[in-house]
């Protein structure tokens, strides 16, 4: 007879199970990221992760949703507190560093994100895009920076600079150092 869980117990197999997914797939990716792994790690057997999550790609899904919601939140946060182009810096550093993190929110061209994104159904490939299109409006929906710029153009300068995280090997210099000299130099072209 299948064991039922209390509804702490269920909370707190759903979040573990939700970090043991985020560390192997920065670790392994998606595709080498297995159920049986996730489940036997989180102390469960592979039918009761069937009560947590449809599939495999549905946890993936709540992960990064999860993942880019707390990035969000937090770079909110700091531009609130600031209400001006430094906060704005401060929150763009504390992505960057976020996603060296968590390698899946940048490598989104890969055969492996391909693989994921071809497997989730209709309503999960839409919270995906509700997430990413909430990313996307952080800097250029927010009342407290006034842009100087065309939106659409900020845009594609903020997405630019932390998409060069994929270049953080080759560097000569650190990264992330490299990283907050650009943004240093550059939010005051952006933002008033």
């Amino acid at each position: 007879m299948a064991r039922s869980f209390s509804e702490r117990e269920k909370e707190h197999i759903r979040n573990h199970l939700m970090e043991l997914c985020r560390q192997s797939w920065a670790r392994y990716g998606y595709k080498k990221t297995s159920v049986d792994e996730l489940c036997k790690k989180a102390g469960i057997s592979k039918g009761a992760f069937y009560i947590f999550y449809e599939s495999k790609e549905a946890l993936f899904c709540e992960v990064i949703c999860s993942v880019q919601g707390r990035i969000c939140d937090t770079a909110s946060r700091m531009i609130e507190e600031r209400r001006d182009r430094f906060g704005a810096a401060e929150a763009l550093k504390f992505i960057y560093r976020e996603y060296d993190k968590h390698n899946f929110l940048y490598e989104a061209d890969s055969e492996d994100f391909t693989i994921l994104m071809n497997k989730l159904s209709e309503e999960q490939a839409g919270k995906l895009a509700e997430s990413a299109d909430r990313s996307r409006r952080l800097f250029s929906d927010n009342p407290y920076l006034k842009c100087k710029v065309d939106a659409d153009m900020a845009a594609s300068v903020i997405y630019s600079l932390i998409m060069n995280i994929r270049n953080k090997e080759i560097l000569p210099y650190s990264h992330e150092e490299t990283f907050d000299f650009m943004v240093d130099h550059l939010v005051g072209s952006l933002f008033d």
